[in-house]
């Protein structure tokens, strides 16, 4: 089924980063999205059990950092392991955004939310923020496009 939605519904792959005083995080997402034009606002879909999801509703904000086509080595090192246990900044360059927010040096694109709302949505939270700060960091590079097999073999 997973492999099947993602055919049908495309979408980019993105870490999202957080700080909460000293911690940072970041985890890989593929579900993003832009759910206003007016007041701008962006959601992430969350699952409670990530390091990430308290980190944002603790701290308030989150930054989606856009990964580059070319960005696979990317995706994966922040998608398949816990901050809980690991720097998963180590070895990777970033600045911080306007409110704090880590900003991959390796991202093509960042939006920096202040976090707004929260809903529950299955096995889930939506994270809905409005925009604080954003960058167009390369201009001539295309985003990283989500497909199961390219993380999770053919098992769908």
């Amino acid at each position: 089924m997973q492999d099947f939605i993602t055919r049908a519904v495309p979408t980019g792959v993105y870490v999202v980063t957080v700080r909460k005083g000293d911690i940072i995080n970041g985890m890989t997402a593929a579900w993003v999205t832009q759910v206003s034009f007016k007041p701008p606002l962006i959601a992430v879909a969350v699952a409670p059990p990530r390091f990430t999801h308290d980190l944002i509703k603790d701290s308030g904000y989150f930054c989606i950092n856009t990964i580059p086509e070319d960005g696979k080595k990317i995706a994966k090192h922040f998608g398949f392991k816990s901050g809980r246990k690991t720097d998963k900044f180590k070895g990777y360059t970033y600045t911080n955004a306007l409110k704090g927010s880590p900003v991959l040096e390796q991202a093509c694109a960042y939006i920096e939310c202040e976090l707004q709302s929260t809903c529950e949505a299955g096995d889930h939270t939506l994270f809905i923020g409005s925009i604080v700060d954003h960058a167009l960091l390369k201009e001539d590079t295309d985003p990283l496009i989500f497909k199961w097999n390219d993380f999770y073999g053919k098992k769908g």
